[in-house]
Formats: C-alpha cells, sequence, structure tokens
C-alpha cells in the first residue's frame, strides 16, 4: 500500500496551504461561498471537468470512475465553519471560526482528489468514487435557514439532507467522511485515529413567545411579560428530564436568543431557539412533543401566546459495524495499533452524517491533529500534516480496500446492511412529518384555552 500513500504524499503542500487559506477564510453555513469557490477552483486545476454544482447554494460533487463496474463509494468534506466570537482567531466581523475543523475535511479532499488523478491510481480497483463537498453541517442561525426555506431556496436546514433531497446522492452504495478529533491534554495526542458507535440526531427549534408591552415602572400591571413566561418555559422543559430514559441519550437545550427591547418596557417578544437530541427518531419525536406541549401550557399560564417552529435536524448516526471494521483495519495500516481507538460508545452530539447512514452504510471517522475543545475559544490545529495528509492516506487506503478485489468488501458490506428507510421517499416523509410552523396557543372567545401542540 506505500506506493499508493506517496500519491497522497505528492499533494501535501496542496493540502497544507488550503488547510491555512480556509483557516483564515470561515464562513457559517450556506454561506460558504469563499470557500467553495476556492475548491472548485482547485478541483478544477486538478483536472476534473464533470463537477456538478449546486444550484443557488453552496457544493458540489463529482464522479471518479474506475471504468469497471463496481459500487459507488461517497466521501464528504463539510465547507461550513462554526460562530464563536470569543476564539482569538475568529473572524472579526462575523465571529465565524473553524472551531470543529471542517476546514481540514476539506484541505484532506483536495490530496485524495489529487491522488486519484495520478497515473496507476484507480489499478485493480472496480465501481465509482464520488467526491462531495457539502455546506451547512453545523445546526446554527435557525433563523437565516428559515429565510431560506420560506423562499424556496433550500428545504432543509443542513447540507445533506438537502442534498439527499436534491437526489445527489440515489447511485451511492457506501459513504465515509473523516472529522477533526481534538486532543484536551497531552496524552490523548497518542490517538491518531479513532472511532465511535454513534450520535444522537435532532430536532431544531424556534419558540416565539409574544406577550403584551406597557411600562415597566409606571403600569407593568397593564403588560403580559413575555421574558417571565420563557423563563417559566426552561423550567418546564427542564422538569421534563426525569421522564428521560438513560438508553435513549436525550438532551435538551436552550437559548433566549431575544429578551426584549428595552429595560423600562415589559418584554412584548422572546425567542428561545433549543434543539431536542436523542439515539432513536421515534424517541426524538416524542420528546419533542412533551417539551411543545410544556412550551404551550406555560406560556397559557402567563396569557402568553406562543408560535413553535420545528425544524427536521440530523437523524441518529449509527456507524456501520462491517464498514467499521475495514476502517479500522486502514488506522492500524497507517500508524500501528496502538495510535488508534474504537471508542464502544454512544455520542450525544450530532451529524448530519446520521442522515446518510440510514440510507446506506457509512462511517465518520476521526483524525486527530487538532487541539483544545472542540467548538471552543482554544481549538486549533496542531499537526497539519497529520490530519490533512494522513487523513487523505486513510480516505484513499479505505476506498483501495473497499474497491478492490472486485470490490469484495464492499459487496459483503452492503449485503448485511438494513437501512433505517427503504427508501429516500420514506426518508423525506420521516424529516416532513417533524417541520411545524404554527401558534400553539389559542384563546377562544368563550374564555377556554385550547392547546394546538402536535405537528398533524
Amino acid at each position: 500500500m506505500n506506493k499508493y500513500y506517496d500519491y497522497v504524499e505528492k499533494f501535501k503542500d496542496l493540502m497544507l496551504t488550503a488547510e491555512r487559506y480556509i483557516w483564515t477564510n470561515p464562513e457559517p453555513g450556506y454561506k460558504e461561498y469563499k470557500t467553495n469557490e476556492y475548491m472548485l477552483k482547485k478541483f478544477e486545476e486538478l483536472g476534473y471537468t464533470n463537477i456538478v454544482k449546486a444550484d443557488n447554494i453552496t457544493g458540489f460533487y463529482t464522479v471518479v470512475d474506475t471504468g469497471r463496474p463496481g459500487p459507488t463509494v461517497l466521501v464528504l468534506a463539510e465547507l461550513d465553519s462554526l460562530i464563536n466570537k470569543n476564539h482569538p482567531e475568529c473572524d472579526k466581523e462575523t465571529g465565524a471560526v473553524h472551531n470543529c475543523g471542517h476546514h481540514v475535511q476539506c484541505s484532506a479532499m483536495l490530496g485524495l482528489a489529487g491522488a486519484l488523478k495520478e497515473e496507476g491510481a484507480l489499478d485493480g480497483l472496480c465501481g465509482k468514487i464520488k467526491l462531495c463537498v457539502v455546506p451547512a453541517e453545523e445546526g446554527i442561525e435557525i433563523t437565516y435557514r428559515k429565510e431560506l426555506i420560506k423562499k424556496g431556496v433550500i428545504k432543509y436546514a443542513t447540507g445533506k439532507p438537502e442534498f439527499i433531497a436534491r437526489r445527489f446522492f440515489d447511485d451511492v452504495d457506501l459513504a465515509f467522511m473523516l472529522h477533526t478529533g481534538a486532543a484536551t491534554k497531552p496524552e490523548d495526542e497518542k490517538v491518531l485515529f479513532s472511532l465511535t458507535k454513534g450520535h444522537n440526531g435532532n430536532i431544531r427549534k424556534k419558540t416565539t413567545v409574544i406577550g403584551k408591552s406597557a411600562h415597566a415602572g409606571a403600569h407593568p400591571e397593564d403588560g403580559i411579560n413575555a421574558l417571565n413566561a420563557a423563563s417559566l418555559i426552561i423550567v418546564a422543559i427542564n422538569s421534563l428530564r426525569e421522564t428521560f430514559t438513560e438508553s435513549n441519550f436525550a438532551r435538551v437545550h436552550s437559548i433566549i436568543t431575544k429578551g426584549g427591547d428595552a429595560v423600562n418596557a415589559v418584554p412584548n417578544e422572546v425567542v428561545i431557539e433549543s434543539y431536542i437530541r436523542a439515539a432513536n427518531p421515534i424517541v426524538n419525536k416524542s420528546i419533542n412533543e412533551k417539551v411543545n406541549r410544556a412550551i404551550s401550557a406555560t406560556a397559557a399560564s402567563i396569557g402568553c401566546k406562543v408560535k413553535i417552529e420545528d425544524i427536521a435536524g440530523s437523524e441518529a448516526l449509527n456507524e456501520d459495524a462491517n464498514l467499521r471494521e475495514v476502517a479500522l483495519e486502514v488506522f492500524e495500516e497507517l500508524v500501528g495499533k496502538d495510535s488508534y481507538i474504537y471508542h464502544d460508545k454512544w455520542m450525544a452530539s450530532s451529524t448530519d452524517m446520521g442522515d446518510i447512514s440510514t440510507l446506506f452504510p457509512s462511517i465518520h471517522a476521526y483524525v486527530g491533529g487538532a487541539y483544545g475543545t472542540s467548538h471552543g475559544i482554544d481549538y486549533y490545529i496542531k499537526n497539519p500534516y497529520h490530519a490533512c495528509v494522513n487523513g487523505a492516506k486513510f480516505e484513499y487506503g479505505l476506498i483501495r480496500k473497499l474497491l478492490e478485489n472486485n470490490a469484495k468488501r464492499a459487496k459483503d458490506i452492503m449485503s448485511k446492511f438494513t437501512p433505517v428507510f427503504n427508501s429516500v421517499e420514506d426518508y423525506l416523509a420521516h424529516k416532513d412529518s417533524i417541520n411545524m410552523e404554527k401558534e400553539t396557543v389559542i384563546y377562544n372567545e368563550d374564555g377556554t384555552i385550547t392547546l394546538d401542540f402536535k405537528n398533524k
């Protein structure tokens, strides 16, 4: 395998230059214009002419055809950054920063794309390799994404569901991606690659609590305090936690993004953004309904109106055990058995790679090289060579193991896989069953109150 890894090594400078450029030009989801253009330009310079761009949004894919029939393997890289205005290297105007390491994914993909163009790189392989640069994995800026949905620009808040809906992956048989994993103490740095059991799915929620403004000093009795209602809503949600079972890894967390307009006025509108997370899509929907009931009943107790906007987020990511075994072989080949780990545990965090995993065998592997707290103010790339170059070698090595010998390993994995959804249509119907936008507290003329918090 060493001669094949040399193909990747040839593009070391390309990868390390890209890592620095994208790090210094961070852009959040569906706004990755500079990053998208940079990646497009580099792919074109590498000789890719069959690039399919996503109409009206960022992201694209291209296909490498071995010329021999076989499965299609999808490799993904994420374009978007987070926003953390306290990070020392964030964009000073937007607060955007790549403190989750997505820029490393893009850099490694350039090395992989270059290697696959080398003479002999596809020897012994069959099938196709689909390289996809995808936007908007991080579920942030919900209000902005809702605006895009209302305008018809997108249908889904994150990029992979959006690309599934655009039928970009209809020909895919297996999928994987490589994410940076950050060390938080020196001894963690010896873990150069890792895999976990899976990740939670999530539902995103925007709650607008509507009260009545009044002078906060002179006549507060004439108002209806939406901030008081919002505070009680958060308490009510927290009171549901004892109903969550540990096996479902349920999480609910919220922030207030608007708390009022002036301190001397009773707040008449407060906005809460929340995530509902669980390891099972049915459980996630059930918890979400409980939360909607708590929000509606609490708002009614104060006399407020409330509008709930639920957005289908990411599905739970179930790492395919058989694909994982092949990935672990590549880890050992690259760094030895003492420098990688399989964490046999479930992660409560979420990724829209979970949506991919509901349809075909998938893994979401991790590469070392970052240091600090993921999503934190101390996150940075300490070893860009390992993260980018060895990351690309892993991607190429896994492709070779899957598609060599008439794709024996890939076909075996495919034969043992049971999808969560039997078709893209079933998957999309599930996503659409979550989306909801309506007022859930109705004040009737006879003085009664109706709570309408279920998605019908």
